[in-house]
């Protein structure tokens, strides 16, 4: 008898029961199911668009790969390629070029110098509030912020950073020539309350105010932005 079979002889009869080579049907689904649940696995499976993208490409190579006799084959294949030129081109006489989509331009925190978030509407009830308490400084500013703001949000006239109240007041005048007077006095007023310190009135107030609700029903004659030269 040789060594190896003698050795086996006494080995523990645990090890065969303990480590079985084979696993039943049970035991076998149990770890392959175990074995897929790992995370490396569910990263390596194909996305939504991964299928998508597979579904679409192997719909063309079966347009332009059908097997027809009497080599229909490449007719069949020119004849499906002008199908589609003939789409493309129907959908452009019916629905026309594509358009970029024009968004309103981000809001600018600044305004004229200072921080200021909030909207033409906003900027026009703290000014009549202040005006409604005699306020007439801090309403006159708030009223031309207002119309300032409010030219921006329709996307007619910017107001960059740096930008001065008579430079937004000659751009606007570009885009609303009609006012172009109102809007350079309703800047003075701004200047003489904000920065020269000369005490707002009710009229100068109200100078603001009607410019800012006239422009605000105007149409602008220009559909580009008029940038506000500092």
């Amino acid at each position: 008898m040789s060594l190896i079979a003698i050795a086996g002889s006494f080995a523990p009869r645990w090890v065969d029961a303990a480590l079985p080579l084979t696993p039943d049907g049970s035991e076998g689904r149990r770890l392959a199911e175990h074995e897929l649940g790992d995370p490396v696995y569910q990263a390596a499976q194909p996305t939504v668009i991964d299928r998508i993208a597979r579904a679409v490409a192997q719909f063309f190579e079966r347009l332009f790969d059908v097997q027809l006799n009497g080599g229909w084959g490449s007719a069949f294949a020119v004849i499906a390629s002008v199908v589609v030129v003939v789409v493309i081109v129907v959908a452009f006489i019916v629905w026309g070029v594509p358009r970029a989509v024009r968004r309103a331009p981000a809001e600018s925190a600044s305004l004229f110098g200072e921080e200021e978030a909030r909207s033409a509407a906003e900027l026009r009830s703290a000014a009549a509030s202040h005006a409604l308490n005699g306020e007439w400084d801090a309403a006159i500013v708030l009223r031309f912020r207002a119309l300032a703001r409010g030219v921006f949000e329709r996307g007619v006239v910017a107001t960059p950073p740096g930008a001065t109240v008579h430079a937004f007041a000659r751009s606007a005048a570009l885009v609303f020539p009609s006012s172009a007077t109102e809007l350079e006095a309703a800047a003075t007023a701004f200047d003489d309350v904000r920065y020269l310190r000369r005490p707002g009135t009710a009229e100068l107030y109200w100078c603001v105010a009607d410019v800012d609700d006239r422009v605000t029903s105007l149409r602008a004659t220009v559909p580009d932005h008029a940038g506000a030269p500092a």
